[in-house]
């Protein structure tokens, strides 16, 4: 008998020890002998049929991602346009500085050059959903490319203040004379 003292006792039965003529301990019982068998070992499974779930249907149009989804889409590649804006914005300050006078014209012409800026960088993105999604069928997941733009864009810009610079230009024509 099991001593009913321990917490496991009461859930733990004893099966008296079965002599069945078959078993053998430490080998499987595998069933009958295929030559023994009279019906199909499997079956067939049935065949549903297709429902369509709204997605993936050509001439369907694709849900639209949540907005948080596609603002940190944008997010992505950011610090190209960071980096472009930075180098345009100090090749702009020595430029503003460098002419002694008013700085009303100059801060126009920043916030212009950053409003081109970023319709170019809307323009990359149309082009990118015209060409990268709808005539290659491929996903875009981050918007790299248009901040690769514009930050070159802004890069060349940053040049061109610099360009504009006479002092600028004199060092540039001394370190080339040497």
């Amino acid at each position: 008998m099991v001593d009913q003292t321990q917490p496991w006792a009461e859930r733990t039965v004893e099966v008296p020890p079965q002599r069945n003529a078959g078993f053998r301990r430490g080998v499987a019982s595998v069933g009958q002998p295929a030559s023994e068998r009279t019906e199909p070992t499997t079956e067939p499974f049935p065949v549903a049929p297709h429902e369509p779930t709204g997605s993936g249907w050509p001439g369907e149009p694709t849900p639209r991602m949540p907005m948080s989804y596609q603002l940190q889409q944008l997010r992505k590649g950011g610090e190209w346009s960071a980096v472009g804006g930075l180098f345009a914005f100090v090749c702009w300050g020595i430029w503003a500085l460098s002419g002694h006078g008013d700085l009303t014209s100059p801060v126009m012409a920043f916030v212009l050059t950053l409003l081109v800026a970023t319709g170019l960088f809307g323009l990359s993105r149309l082009l990118g959903r015209l060409v990268w999604e709808r005539q290659f069928g491929r996903i875009r997941r981050t918007a790299r490319g248009a901040h690769l733009v514009t930050g070159v864009f802004l890069f060349v810009v940053g040049l061109a203040y610099l360009r504009q610079t006479e002092w600028v230009i004199d060092v540039w024509n001394w370190v080339r004379g040497m």
